[in-house]
């Protein structure tokens, strides 16, 4: 046929490789704003976005590098311009006819089928068989590429292979795209047999810890795009790739896996610098997860001299450190810059105000420090910002310009503050915007409805309050996150609005949000999840017509939802996840309701008013949903409801707080077939468990509670994998068997608290070699403390025993991979001396060895325990002066974390050292950890895993005990001891102290006023001392000061005046002689006879006779008048009668005279008293000695003090 003249075929070939070779050199002039254009538009993805891909092999070679043949009669584009490029010159040719343009136009098209023809049969011969062998050999090096490279076979043509890419002009391979194929195996070295590569890609396979050290990359020197990313490859970058001078990207990122531990890559020997000397015509470095190690200045001067024209840097995870170095300032072009999970603890710089053409920056967890330059939010082509994860990045929020192409904005994790400005509303393209975890405030703006764009809105754990803003223009929202702030008022109207079809998750919860929810959410035909719990809805749960099907997270526990539960909610037919707990819910509520909802697995009732029913009828056991949480606390349940024992997939069962009684049924360790790791029937009325137990040997139970029943007898053996068992407050009355350890294989808590077990402790109890929390306290246990549990225990984190009858001493010779946190071992029999070995405990932060009889000094090497936060060593015999105190010359330890301290009730004596309180410093300055407890976390399940150490401490003139051990609690006690000399002034800087008892020594000297610094001091008692001088005005301005005893003191003056001074009762004083100026006592400014007036008066040896015999003669005859009187009843009655009306004449006139300077003997046990008629009130006429002991109540004159004089004197 004529087409297939020889000559002819030379033509068309000639014809290719022409154009070919004008496209290559026409793409190469073009490469670099194709380039920029492309990373542009690749910069616009979403926040999901993770990693950048390369530049397609096309920008690098032109069409001459195409990815698979064109189909066979495919014209091409070269061909199309030529056809098109004549066909324009009909005009200039007017005299051609039109049937001429059509004949001419169809020899034309007619040329370019024999081209595309003729080339076709050109590239089936393309393949040359050493590039043919060397891939076959590539494949068979990879242990998986038979269904992974089906393509690959002897004969065939290799161009044609999937992943391969072939020059049409050479027939050489030019491109290999292996990418996400998860290749495993080798790599065979016949890969560099293909030196005519221009792009080799091998992303993302399983190479398992190649070492590309041992490859010849130096062979490829016509690379221009190579990808190694996330291949398993491992090792040193060889300095073979350093070489590829012709390189455009260059990517090598890794993530780190498990199980491939040492596929990671390093830069060390040789480091950056050196590997991209001589890639000048880099323009994307992604190294992602490369060790590179490098300070600031060494890698940003590296970047920066040898790519200047570098559009992508993306240096995520790779050991960077900073600051960032101003030479950065010169890569003018970067589009994308990624620096994230470094450690480069720098400032952002202003710099980056300038790179106007950037378009994404991503710097999160990186050590950011500092305020956003504001000229970062003015760049025009920035679409994401993403700083998040920088808690010391700090600063507020900017104006934002209205030409801002932002479409990302994630600053969660910063300490950003202050509110948000009203121009976020300029955000018009805004589809992020994560700002959760941050330190924001004030209101949420209005202006923030213009962002029609948003997605994705998360606002949660800041300080935002006041009321929601309408969203009624968000029709491509997704989510809304406002959790945990303060925003009040009532849940939005629009917020239900039909426009919002899109919105799959709502997330308010803890807020003080009030009012109603709407009906109109649980329509929402996209919504799966509601999350309003923990805020303070009060009204009664709307029905609603409308039931989203998708539906699947209802949580509104926590609130004030009053009222039946609607019957609407059981036609939600998606549900899985269904909380009410924690609510005023009221009513019988029958379970099988809920037998509808066919894909329910979470139900919570718990908490309510709610009468929970499994009623009578077993028919519908079958049918209810597969449950795998049930929690019923507090439901009045009376028994355990009998359709559980259908349930096959249930995981936890939450029955605690009703009031179900007899014994523990046995089917119950039998239900959830295997999944059953959750049994929690605290606080109810059980008195046994069913029996015999059965075979529990597979049992996949985890956490037991059954502490506060009426159990009794032995203690149950059950469950053999327990990690939790908590058997406390019950009756139990046996011993701790032996073999009890064989069930402890994983148990890491273990309380049998608060019962009347009796015995000693096994020693086989060691065995339980995961056991974190042992709680053995308040039993009548006896004997000695196991040495193994102090001695050999490298995982007991608390060991409480207190409250038991342990005698001897503590295990002397303690572990020095001691782990123990707390040990109480209060109320017990132990002796001796503390052993030194318990220093070895370096995390130890509760000590009360409090009520024993050990007999030791002071241990003041326990001062180097850092965390120690509680010791108290209360009522033992503890001796010998202060030299071992904290801060003291003899000694080198502090306390400084130390909140509680008791020595009370020893024999410590001695000056009280002013160091010894300078260097409690937590009783002085306040942590950020705001109100926490000091405990124990021994799972992170949840927080009930949480271990409450217990604390017994004299506050307010009486013992209490703290459940609870909060951190903002100090107290300081000292009394009871032989303490003597003043009371130190530095002590009044301990002004974080609530507690401060030194009563029962002998402390002389003034009270200090410097203890009216201590702002926080509820109790204080210093009584019982030799203080002397006045009481400090100072302490009148403690307002949180509740009680206060000075009592049996030698303190003098006036009483201060304040608010909480006037509370206090004449006990706080008492035993002061010298104290003047309340109700109780004298007034001051009386005038009282001194001592020496009366000595004075006594030793006087003048008599003055006359008056005696006058006296004599008045008193004889008043005698004769009176007696007779005293004697006859009548007289009497008269007597009273006239004296009365007598003294009441005179007293008005006489009241200081009467009460105040005279005191008349009686021998009555009544006090003489007169009623006023028209108060009906008592007041005394004359006070005695016997009034004291006068069960009247009497009613003083308020200028009477003989009283206080009489107590004074008693």
């Amino acid at each position: 046929m004529w087409w297939s003249d020889e000559a002819l075929i030379k033509e068309q070939r000639a014809v290719a490789n022409e154009i070919a070779k004008r496209h290559v050199e026409s793409n190469l002039e073009e490469e670099e704003g194709v380039r920029v254009d492309e990373a542009t538009r690749s910069a616009r993805e979403t926040e999901a976005e993770t990693r950048v891909r390369p530049l397609p092999m096309q920008q690098v070679q032109g069409d001459a590098c195409v990815r698979s043949r064109p189909p066979l009669f495919t014209v091409p584009d070269a061909v199309k311009l030529s056809v098109s490029s004549r066909l324009s010159l009909s005009p200039f040719f007017p005299a051609m006819s039109s049937s001429y343009n059509h004949r001419l136009l169809l020899l034309l098209l007619l040329l370019c089928l024999i081209k595309s023809f003729s080339t076709e049969l050109i590239a089936a011969s393309l393949c040359l068989p050493e590039e043919s062998s060397a891939l076959l050999q590539l494949k068979n090096g990879f242990s998986n590429s038979s269904s992974k490279l089906a393509s690959w076979q002897p004969g065939s043509d290799c161009c044609l292979w999937d992943g391969v890419t072939c020059d049409p002009a050479t027939g050489r391979v030019t491109a290999l795209d292996l990418s996400g194929r998860s290749l495993s195996g080798g790599l065979d070295i016949s890969l560099f047999n293909l030196t005519s590569l221009t792009s080799l890609n091998l992303a993302y396979n399983l190479f398992r810890e190649i070492r590309l050290l041992d490859f010849p990359f130096s062979k490829l020197a016509d690379l221009a795009v190579l990808n190694l990313s996330n291949a398993g490859f491992g090792g040193q970058i060889p300095a073979g790739i350093g070489r590829l001078e012709k390189l455009v990207s260059l990517d090598l990122s890794t993530l780190y896996l498990e199980e491939l531990p040492n596929s990671t890559l390093k830069l060390h020997d040789p480091g950056l610098g050196t590997i991209i000397r001589n890639l000048s015509n880099l323009k994307e470095l992604l190294l992602d997860g490369v060790n590179i190690s490098a300070d600031g200045y060494e890698w940003c001067q590296a970047v920066s001299a040898s790519t200047p024209g570098l559009q992508v840097l993306s240096l995520r995870g790779c050991s960077l450190t900073g600051p960032l170095h101003s030479s950065l300032a010169g890569l003018r072009s970067l589009l994308r810059l990624r620096l994230d999970q470094n450690n480069l603890n720098s400032s952002l710089p202003e710099f980056l105000g300038n790179f106007s053409s950037l378009v994404v920056l991503r710097m999160s967890s990186c050590g950011l420090q500092g305020s956003i330059p504001e000229g970062i939010f003015r760049l025009r082509n920035l679409t994401v910002l993403d700083v998040s994860d920088n808690p010391m990045l700090s600063g507020r929020l900017p104006h934002f310009p209205e030409d801002s192409a932002l479409e990302s904005l994630v600053l969660f994790g910063t300490n950003l503050s202050g509110p948000l400005p009203p121009s976020i509303g300029n955000l018009k393209a805004l589809s992020r915007l994560l700002l959760s975890d941050c330190s924001f405030s004030g209101l949420i703006p209005r202006s923030i409805a213009n962002l029609t764009q948003l997605a994705h809105l998360d606002l949660s754990f800041n300080g935002f309050s006041g009321e929601i803003p309408p969203m009624r223009q968000w029709s491509k929202i997704t989510e809304i996150i406002l959790a945990s702030n303060n925003l009040t008022g009532p849940i939005p109207s629009s917020l239900g609005n039909e426009g919002l079809r899109n919105l799959t998750k709502i997330d308010m919860r803890n807020n003080s949000l009030s009012g109603s929810i709407p009906a109109s959410l649980f329509a929402l035909p996209s919504l799966q999840l509601l999350q309003l719990s923990q805020n303070q809805f009060l009204a009664q749960l709307e029905e609603f017509s409308i039931a989203s099907p998708s539906l699947n997270t209802v949580d509104l526990s926590n609130n004030k939802l009053q009222g039946s539960i609607p019957t609407s909610l059981f036609k939600l037919s998606g549900l899985k996840v269904l909380s009410l707990a924690s609510n005023n819910f009221s009513g019988t509520l029958e379970i099988d309701r809920f037998q509808n909802l066919r894909n329910l697995s979470n139900l919570d009732l718990s908490n309510n008013m709610l009468v929970v029913r499994d009623g009578s009828n077993s028919s519908w056991y079958g049918s209810f949903p597969k449950i795998s949480t049930l929690k019923l606390a507090s439901c009045n349940l009376e028994k355990i409801p009998a359709f559980l024992q259908s349930q096959d997939q249930i995981s936890t069962l939450d029955l605690s707080n009703n009031r179900i009684p007899g014994a523990i049924p046995r089917w119950i360790w039998s239900i959830g077939n295997g999944n059953f790791n959750y049994l929690n029937l605290s606080f109810n009325l059980f008195t046994s468990v069913e029996g015999p137990p059965p075979n529990l040997s597979k049992s996949s139970m985890m956490i037991l509670d059954l502490h506060c029943n009426m159990l009794q007898g032995p203690i149950p053996l059950l469950p053999l994998n327990t990690i939790v068992l908590d058997y406390s407050q019950n009756n139990f009355t046996s011993f701790i068997p032996a073999s009890f350890s064989t069930y402890l294989n994983y148990t890491i808590f273990l309380s049998l608290s608060n019962n009347s077990l009796t015995g000693q402790i096994p020693f086989s109890i060691c065995s339980a070699s995961y056991l974190q929390v042992l709680d053995l306290s308040d039993n009548n246990l006896s004997g000695s403390i196991p040495t193994c549990l102090m001695e050999s225990s490298t995982e007991l984190g608390v060991l409480n025993l207190r409250g038991n009858q342990f005698h001897g001493s503590i295990p002397e010779n303690i572990s020095e991979r001691c782990a123990l946190r707390t040990i109480n071992l209060n109320q017990n029999q132990l002796e001796g001396k503390l052993p030194r070995s318990l220093a070895n405990c370096y995390l130890l932060e509760v000590l009360d060895l409090g009520n024993n009889q050990f007999v030791d000094t002071f241990p003041d090497w326990l001062g180097n325990l850092s965390a120690l936060q509680v010791l108290v060593l209360k009522s033992n015999r503890f001796y010998g002066a202060p030299v071992h105190f904290p801060g003291t010359e003899e000694s080198n330890c502090t306390f400084s974390k130390l909140q509680i301290f008791d020595l009370s009730s020893n024999q410590f004596a001695g000056n009280l050292p002013e160091n010894c309180f300078k260097n409690l410093k937590a009783m002085m300055f306040s942590s950020d950890d705001g109100l926490q407890t000091v405990g124990y976390r021994f799972l992170q399940l949840s927080q009930s895993s949480y271990y409450q150490n217990t604390v017994t401490i004299m506050s307010k003139g009486q013992s209490m005990t703290l459940v609870k051990v909060l951190t903002i609690f100090r107290a300081f006690d000292l009394s009871n001891n032989m303490f003597n000399g003043s009371i130190p002034e530095v002590i009044g800087e301990l002004n974080l102290l609530c507690v401060l008892n030194i009563s029962h020594n002998s402390l002389i000297g003034e009270i200090p006023p410097q203890l009216g610094n201590m702002s926080q001091l509820e109790s204080l008692d210093l009584s019982l001392n030799n203080l002397s001088g006045k009481i400090p005005r100072e302490l009148a301005s403690l307002t949180f000061l509740s009680f206060l005893n000075l009592s049996y003191n030698n303190l003098v003056g006036q009483i201060p005046q304040g608010p909480q001074f006037q509370t206090f009762s004449n006990s706080s004083f008492e035993g002061n002689k010298g104290l003047c100026g309340t109700r109780f006592l004298k007034q001051c400014g009386e005038e009282t006879h001194s001592d020496s007036e009366l000595s004075s008066s006594e030793s006087s040896t003048d008599i003055n006779w006359q008056c005696i015999i006058i006296g004599l003669g008045f008193g004889g005859g008043m005698a004769l008048f009176v007696v007779p009187l005293m004697v006859w009843d009548k007289g009497k009655r008269w007597y009273n009668k006239h004296i009365d009306k007598m003294l009441w004449a005179i007293l008005p006139r006489l009241p200081c005279d009467i009460c105040t300077n005279v005191k008349v003997g009686a021998e009555d046990v009544n006090c003489d008293t007169v009623e006023i008629e028209d108060e009906g009130r008592r007041f005394c006429l004359f006070c005695t000695q016997l009034e004291l002991r006068s069960g009247q109540a009497i009613i003083h004159h308020v200028e009477c003090s003989c009283r206080n004089r009489l107590a004074d004197e008693s």
